[in-house]
This record gives C-alpha cells, sequence and structure tokens, in this order.
C-alpha cells in the first residue's frame, strides 16, 4: 500500500474545502438550493474524514506544540459542526429568503476563517518525526478508508 503524505494531503483537503465553501458562497448568494445542497454535500463527505483525522490523531499529536490551544481547535469543530447542521436544515427548503441566504453566505465565510487558520498547522506537522508521520499517514488512510460523513460521524462516532 503507498504510504499518504499527511501533511500535503492535510493540506489538498483544505484546498478542497476552501473552493467548496466559495462555490457554496455563490450558489446561497444566487439562492441556488438544489446547487448548494450538492456542494455542501460534497463537503459533508470530503471532511468528514479530515475532522476524523484531526480530532482523533493529529491535535493529540501536536498538543505538545500547541497546548491547550488544541481545545480551542476542538471548539472550533463544535460551531463549524452546528452551522453544516443548520446549513443542511436550511437547504432542505425549496427556496430561500433573501435573509436566510445573506445569513448562510456569512456562515459559510465565517467557516473560511477556520480553514485557513488549521491549514498553518501543516507547518508545524513539519517538525513530527518521520515515526510520528507515518502514524498519521496510517491514520488518515483509515479515516478515509472508513469515509464517515462529517454529520454522521458528528452524530454517531465524535466522542463529544
Amino acid at each position: 500500500m503507498v504510504k499518504l503524505d499527511p501533511i500535503a494531503e492535510f493540506r489538498e483537503d483544505h484546498r478542497k474545502v476552501r473552493d467548496g465553501l466559495l462555490e457554496l458562497m455563490g450558489a446561497l448568494q444566487s439562492k441556488d438550493v438544489v446547487k448548494a445542497r450538492k456542494i455542501l454535500d460534497t463537503i459533508n463527505v470530503l471532511v468528514g474524514p479530515h475532522f476524523r483525522y484531526e480530532e482523533e490523531v493529529l491535535y493529540p499529536t501536536l498538543r505538545v506544540f500547541l497546548g491547550e490551544y488544541v481545545d480551542q481547535l476542538l471548539t472550533e469543530h463544535d460551531g463549524v459542526i452546528a452551522t453544516a447542521r443548520s446549513c443542511a436544515e436550511l437547504l432542505k427548503k425549496d427556496c430561500l429568503t433573501d435573509e436566510e441566504a445573506k445569513l448562510a453566505v456569512s456562515a459559510a465565510r465565517a467557516l473560511l476563517i477556520h480553514v485557513s487558520n488549521c491549514d498553518g498547522l501543516s507547518i508545524l506537522s513539519e517538525r513530527l518525526s518521520k515515526n510520528e508521520v507515518d502514524a498519521l499517514s496510517e491514520k488518515l488512510a483509515t479515516a478515509r478508508k472508513a469515509g464517515v460523513s462529517l454529520l454522521d460521524w458528528a452524530e454517531t462516532i465524535r466522542k463529544k
């Protein structure tokens, strides 16, 4: 089995989420509910294994560098999950009001901040030992293979 480069994969996930959020914002601004639903579903599937990897493996590993800041990252995840749930609920509707679309765009924009901040963890990951990076690689591959979406993971597996 080919080992993943967990640092490169982590950064690429962030690029995909960034692009997805920007597309979602565009769909919400034009009130294209069908397109917004599809984009949110794609993000949900991508982010599930990513969040699982972060919370179960990466954050505990990086605690040596970040200390209590890891707790803040976990709290940010709580907010992301709540926002994703709200957006999924909102997009069950056939159409959005101007105010709903505006609030949803604002929420998606706020998620970009987490994506941007979180990507900075890559630079710390570069300081890990080869054994630690190899362990991250294995755990990322395992999380991806399980393929549990964000909202399903948050509801059934996440320990919060």
